[in-house]
């Protein structure tokens, strides 16, 4: 049996639900008093306190349906967090590509996620995002937004970027539009971009992403202005995936994997229904 349903909760919460943040936090105290703390992971964890108002036995039904397909505490569902629901800031604005530096898994495959908090990112406590909403995502590198070329798994959060093509560079003009050289046939086409690193003699050029406005069999001429550059002398190597120098940001909106963490009591009077509180917690791992 699948241990998470990727079906978000939609029925109505009543007003007076509550939900908090916490770590997990180990504190050791010692006889005078003095502390020890450490944290067992570095992950927020939310919980909510809902309960239901349902005016017909049959708004009730949906409430203990979907209980039962979940097992109970068994399976995992999508929530989504009126308060914290977009990368953006706010947790509620439209994401943008710049919201959040993603974090690299593996070549060309990259990891959603929302850092709290504010200050220097590596302090900021960080969530993973597994569960986006499909459509939502939005991506850049180096700062230039790709509408292209990259794939979302909506059930892992991962951004998967199109096989990387690769050439070892022969050479490189001095021009407003540099002309780089391959020597023989490339795999590389206008409209996609390249990173160009490991160049001698014209450095400057190292590091840099660019379009590519124009190519022939041999060469590709990228939007880059290379006419007071040191002159080529040997190597490099242009690439389209994004390289592990170069920073990877994204947006999206998206639910937090949850399940159930209490029983389901329904108290009925008449044609009124209402339940008890019903805890819910966010699944750190789903």
């Amino acid at each position: 049996m699948a241990e998470f349903v990727e079906e978000r909760l939609t029925l109505a919460v009543r007003a007076g639900a509550t939900w908090s943040e916490d770590y997990d936090i180990e504190i050791v105290r010692s006889a005078a008093g003095s502390e020890w703390r450490r944290a067992r992971h570095p992950l927020p964890m939310r919980r909510w306190e809902l309960s239901f108002a349902l005016m017909q036995p049959a708004m009730a039904e949906q409430v203990i349906r979907f209980y039962h397909r979940m097992f109970g505490r068994l399976r995992g569902f999508r929530l989504n967090h009126p308060d914290d629901r977009s990368t953006a800031a706010d947790g509620r604005s439209a994401p943008a590509a710049s919201d959040q530096t993603l974090t690299r898994l593996s070549a060309g495959v990259y990891q959603l996620v929302k850092r709290y908090g504010g200050g220097p990112p590596a302090e900021m406590p960080l969530r993973t995002l597994y569960k986006p909403v499909a459509g939502s995502a939005v991506v850049a590198v180096g700062g230039t937004a790709w509408a292209t070329g990259w794939t979302l798994d909506t059930t892992t959060g991962q951004i998967a970027f199109s096989a990387n093509l690769t050439k070892a560079i022969t050479g490189i003009s001095k021009a407003a539009s540099a002309v780089i050289d391959f020597g023989s046939a490339h795999p590389f086409t206008p409209g996609q971009t390249v990173h160009v690193g490991g160049v001698a003699g014209m450095t400057e050029i190292n590091g840099q992403r660019a379009a590519i406005q124009s190519s022939t069999a041999n060469t590709i001429t990228v939007a880059i202005n290379s006419s007071g550059y040191g002159t080529y002398t040997s190597g490099g190597t242009a690439n389209t995936q994004p390289q592990s120098t170069e920073t990877v940001t994204g947006g999206c909106l998206f639910d937090l994997p949850v399940r159930f963490d209490s029983d389901l009591a329904i108290n009925g009077n008449g044609n009124v229904r209402t339940t008890g509180t019903i805890a819910i917690v966010e699944l750190l791992a789903p």
